[in-house]
């Protein structure tokens, strides 16, 4: 079934622009959900945890700390620590909350408002522009601006207009390995749960199966894509502050 999507379209300096109403809403909602949780499990915090809510968060916080060490000098990436936190625990909810269930408005156009934020392009390709962005940013303040010119002429001069070509592949492959990993994961959902609500009892009880099958891998699926994207950005950053690179 083909869905509407709900839009907003204004002008800056004579630019239009659009924006994707559902996806909007659903970054709100996302950022709401990571809030609030992370919020209550670390209220009551002890040197010796007694619950396992301090448990857990300090598991993950361990759990990125070794993403960020495997990649550079803690020296260098601690400063990383709660932004790879964030990162991961935000991409992770994004994934996995157009799972439970969407929501289609009952319209003529079948407007789609609850979703994956990261099953849009839009979305994916922003955060991974913004990492891009920042390992730059933190090269240039780490390094200084002429030293960190210089990486771009090593081992040789000519690999200069290659090396900037690589930037933008980065930016490409960071946002759509995402984007078509959780889009191709919410295509699939939405076909199995039309399959069990289209009326057939034989279809309802064939297509329950695979669908229940389908949200257990997704999740599977959506925790790596989580850990590969704050992976990837680790490996850009330790490239451009490490002095070992």
């Amino acid at each position: 079934m083909d869905h509407g999507t709900p839009t907003f379209q204004t002008n800056l300096f004579g630019i239009p622009i659009v924006f994707d109403l559902a996806t909007c809403f659903m970054i709100v909602v996302t950022s709401l959900i990571v809030f609030f949780i992370l919020f209550f499990m670390t209220r009551k915090l002890s040197i010796r945890p007694t619950g396992k809510a301090q448990v857990l968060v300090e598991w993950l916080m361990d759990f990125v700390r070794g993403i960020i060490t495997s990649n550079m000098a803690w020296r260098d990436g601690g400063r990383f620590h709660f932004l790879a936190l964030t990162l991961i625990v935000f991409i992770f909810a994004a994934n996995l909350i157009g799972i439970p269930f969407t929501f289609v408005a009952p319209d003529a156009e079948h407007t789609l408002w609850w979703k994956s934020p990261t099953a849009d392009p839009t979305v994916t390709l922003t955060l991974a522009a913004l990492m891009i962005v920042m390992t730059h940013y933190y090269g240039v303040k780490a390094r200084g601006f002429k030293e960190y010119a210089k990486d771009y002429a090593k081992p040789l001069p000519f690999l200069v207009p290659i090396k900037i070509l690589e930037e933008f592949t980065y930016n490409l492959t960071l946002g759509l390995r995402l984007y078509g990993n959780i889009f191709a994961g919410e295509i699939l959902l939405t076909l199995l749960l039309g399959l069990v609500t289209s009326g057939s009892v034989i279809a309802a009880v064939g297509g329950f199966i695979p669908m229940m099958v389908w949200q257990g891998f997704k999740t599977f699926i959506g925790a790596l894509q989580a850990f590969i994207f704050v992976m990837l950005s680790m490996v850009y950053l330790s490239h451009k502050v490490s002095e070992d690179h």
